[in-house]
């Protein structure tokens, strides 16, 4: 059923493997951080399971007395290793358009450290009117509820989580590591393959045909 917003429509969007690619990135960052502290880090796999806080992975690679301190260079090395090899995700750009277009606001909520969060979404092209981070899951949901998102679009089960504490339409993506089936499981109200879909599937959520 059409949803006709009561307030100004805000839709939010994860970061990584929604709006970008950054896979290329993370890998090379994780490289440097293992060539620089000899600690060894598969970074093939670091990236095949993107979206929740960085601690939670650093910590698969170094001792607790070490992690924050390891984290904490990684996201100093993310900076010189991280951007350049970072692309849009197909349909990113017409997603958020999509969204204007219908007079809303676009707010990436993300786990991503919110610095780099901004630089990554300027580097891409892209343009947010609210950019949060350091969030995941229900943590993602207060910020959606704070500033009145009705809608949520993420590829990770966490994203999910976080739309449905907002109680906003979860729209999954197909992009990251889990496929249809576990996000329609995991409560997505919709699933798209990418964001391609997203500015019909957003028409079609407010009762707007396309001419």
């Amino acid at each position: 059923m059409p949803v006709i917003p009561t307030a100004p429509l805000t839709v939010g969007f994860d970061l990584d493997m929604t709006l970008l690619d950054t896979r290329p990135g993370i890998r090379a960052t994780y490289e440097a951080l293992s060539a620089e502290t000899g600690t060894h880090i598969d970074a093939d796999l670091v990236v095949t399971r993107l979206g929740p806080p960085l601690l939670n992975e650093i910590r698969n690679w170094f001792p607790e007395d070490e992690a924050e301190r390891a984290a904490a260079r990684y996201r100093e090395l993310y900076r010189d290793h991280a951007f350049a090899p970072t692309v849009p995700l197909p349909g990113a750009h017409a997603a958020v358009e999509a969204v204007r277009a219908h007079g809303g606001r676009v707010a990436v909520i993300t786990g991503k450290y919110e610095p780099n969060a901004h630089l990554h979404l300027e580097h891409a092209g892209i343009s947010a009117d609210i950019v949060i981070g350091d969030l995941w899951a229900e943590t993602k949901g207060e910020a959606l509820r704070e500033h009145g998102a009705s809608v949520y679009v993420g590829d990770h089960l966490g994203d999910i989580r976080g739309a449905r504490h907002a109680e906003a339409v979860a729209v999954g993506v197909a992009t990251g590591p889990y496929g249809a089936d576990e996000l329609r499981e995991a409560g997505a109200d919709v699933v798209l393959a990418d964001l391609t879909g997203f500015p019909e599937w957003l028409d079609r959520h407010l009762g707007v045909g396309r001419s």
